[in-house]
């Protein structure tokens, strides 16, 4: 969540569950972890595409029999944007775009757009996508031409394909758990519509909807970096989820808003929350093994807010088992629409939202590349998505989850180094390593 904190920058995606319990200031979170993005005082803040690239060579690039089972999917894509061109010549088109940026996320040799550029006229990749070699003017032109929002359909449609995952049956209520944070994503500063701070700290904010069990992305939304988190999760609710969200959502209007939806939230409050008690519920050992310390059903809020919120909700009073700076032990104030849940079950579903942040970690120093290929909104959010796209491929072709070995490993395939027949292998060993934890 974006807030302030005396005496330090703005704060950007904290979990209280997270390993120690840190804050992270603005410059921390855009370079946090070893992750490629850089920030500086002065200057532009993220490392864009510089003419001295390395040369990409055919023996380079290899691999391509994985990505051939999206491309029917991605040739959809092909009308759009060729409205304007009535004389019928545009030789690059959205699918070959789309087709370009995977490549990008699976082949390190490929490390900025003039790579991109330089591979496209390979006749490998040519024979991969369908397409020509992309001048420099044409690829700058696609990143305004091409309606993002199409692939957002693609990113759903994968997303459906991956089966649940095996959990206990105690935990069904929480299939459709589905975490919602914002992540920045460092901007240069001529990129103007990338407010953040100031002129020279710019940023644009990815907005993602993180269903936890299946360990996924379904949904995302990019905007600048000082856009309301409130505003993009009430614009993209889904009827039938199981929305946790941390305190930077806390508002009446936004829960009730879930629950018109057809859907169910679990947030957490701020510490000057009020209510007005209904019921106290009695703890069961596996409530206050959990850390639940009271289980309560309260209208939320003064008399002002009660009329956003129009019944009675749940507040749960939940012990991390840590300390606070001033050495007091800390407790979650939750609340949640979910009057039945069991309370332990309540405190591990706030729990998961870390989840989340682990992807961001993932997203960000893993699958994420060291240059942004477009600077407009529409091409940054035309590479998220595709980036979501390479991360729903991975979890399709491994069955769960995946690792940075694995992603290494198939890196390493996709530039030769590695045999069909070792991936395969090591895929084979991540089947079995799953059939013995069942």
């Amino acid at each position: 969540m974006l807030g302030r904190k005396k005496g330090s920058g703005a704060i950007v995606i904290g979990s209280i569950f997270a390993k120690g319990g840190r804050s992270w200031t603005a410059d921390q979170q855009l370079r946090r972890g070893g992750c490629a993005a850089k920030v500086r005082r002065s200057g532009p803040s993220v490392a864009m595409s510089s003419p001295a690239n390395a040369a990409v060579a055919a023996q380079d690039l290899q691999g391509f029999k994985y990505l051939n089972a999206v491309l029917p999917l991605l040739q959809r894509l092909h009308p759009c944007g060729t409205a304007p061109d009535r004389a019928g010549n545009r030789l690059f088109f959205a699918d070959h775009y789309a087709a370009l940026l995977l490549l990008y996320f699976f082949n390190p040799v490929l490390t900025s757009r003039n790579a991109l550029l330089q591979a496209s006229q390979l006749a490998k990749v040519q024979a991969f996508w369908g397409g020509r070699a992309v001048s420099a003017g044409s690829f700058s032109e696609a990143q305004y031409l091409f309606d993002p929002a199409l692939l957002q359909g693609l990113v759903s449609e994968l997303a459906q394909r991956v089966p649940d995952a095996p959990t206990p049956p105690a935990w069904d209520c929480l299939k459709h758990l589905t975490a919602v944070d914002g992540s920045l994503l460092p901007a240069l500063p001529r990129m103007v519509w990338a407010l953040w701070l100031d002129d020279t700290h710019r940023a644009a904010k990815m907005h993602v909807h993180f269903e936890v069990l299946r360990g996924i992305p379904v949904q995302a939304t990019v905007t600048p970096g000082n856009d309301s988190e409130k505003q993009q999760l009430r614009q993209a609710l889904e009827a039938g989820r199981l929305y946790v969200i941390d305190r930077g959502y806390a508002e009446h209007q936004l829960f009730q808003d879930i629950l018109d939806g057809g859907s169910q939230f679990l947030g957490r409050l701020r510490d000057n929350a009020v209510w007005e008690v209904v019921e106290d519920r009695p703890l069961s050992a596996a409530a206050a093994a959990a850390g639940v310390r009271s289980d309560r059903i309260v209208w939320l809020g003064c008399e002002p807010s009660k009329r956003a919120l129009r019944q009675p909700v749940r507040v749960l009073e939940v012990a991390t088992g840590r300390v606070d700076s001033q050495g007091r032990p800390e407790v979650l104030l939750l609340a949640t629409s979910c009057l039945a849940m069991a309370a332990e079950l309540v405190a591990l579903a706030c729990k998961f939202r870390w989840e989340e942040e682990l992807f961001f970690r993932w997203f960000k120093c893993v699958l994420g590349r060291r240059h942004l290929v477009s600077e407009g909104l529409d091409g940054l959010t035309v590479q998220v998505y595709v980036a979501l796209i390479a991360n729903l491929l991975l979890t399709l072709w491994v069955g769960k989850k995946p690792t940075q070995r694995t992603f290494e490993m198939f890196c390493l395939f996709f530039m030769g180094w590695a045999t069909a027949d070792e991936l395969q292998r090591h895929l084979q060993r991540l089947k079995d390593q799953k059939g013995d934890s069942s």
